[in-house]
């Protein structure tokens, strides 16, 4: 599928922090059919038990693709009001895995969506249903760094995705 933009990165988030250094530094990609994606690996600073990944942090990455499947379609932001994730298969740590976020319900107040980690066989490791309360910026943090720390592009090349 190809690709129609790159979304930006922060600085300190635990799934896209660029100079986090305990972040997957996730890129995420808005597809043509309006979905999100990335193409990630967990490390092993993220595991649970060994070979395994810790289940806070695949939650983690489904929740940050649900709020990113929402930018294609308006520009904000959202804070988490519920997520129903099931873990269907271990997700290792060290491999490459891709995540894919959509919306399913877009509504004035609230946005509902789906995501997904699966690995290059095609395995559903992990999803999750999602909602979300979109808010302004202003009104989950207590000052304007949300510009300096949530606009930081970093270009590739990726024009497609499998």
């Amino acid at each position: 599928m190809k690709v129609k933009t790159k979304q930006c990165n922060s600085k300190m988030c635990i799934i896209c922090g660029m100079d986090n250094p305990c972040s997957l530094k996730a890129p995420f990609y808005e597809m043509e059919d309006k979905s999100v994606m990335t193409i990630f690996e967990f490390k092993d600073i993220h595991q649970s038990y060994p070979e395994r990944t810790h289940g806070g942090m695949i939650t983690a990455m489904l929740d940050e693709l649900g709020l990113r499947s929402l930018w294609p379609f308006e520009n904000t932001y959202g804070v988490t009001m519920e997520i129903k994730t099931k873990f269907r298969k271990p997700v290792p740590y060290n491999q490459k895995l891709k995540g894919i976020g959509k919306v399913i319900s877009n509504m004035p107040r609230f946005v509902q969506s789906e995501a997904k980690i699966i690995d290059f066989e095609g395995n559903v490791l992990a999803e999750a249903n999602i909602k979300y309360l979109k808010l302004p910026p202003d009104k989950i943090v207590s000052n304007s760094c949300h510009t300096d720390e949530h606009n930081i592009f970093v270009p590739d090349d990726t024009k497609e995705i499998n």
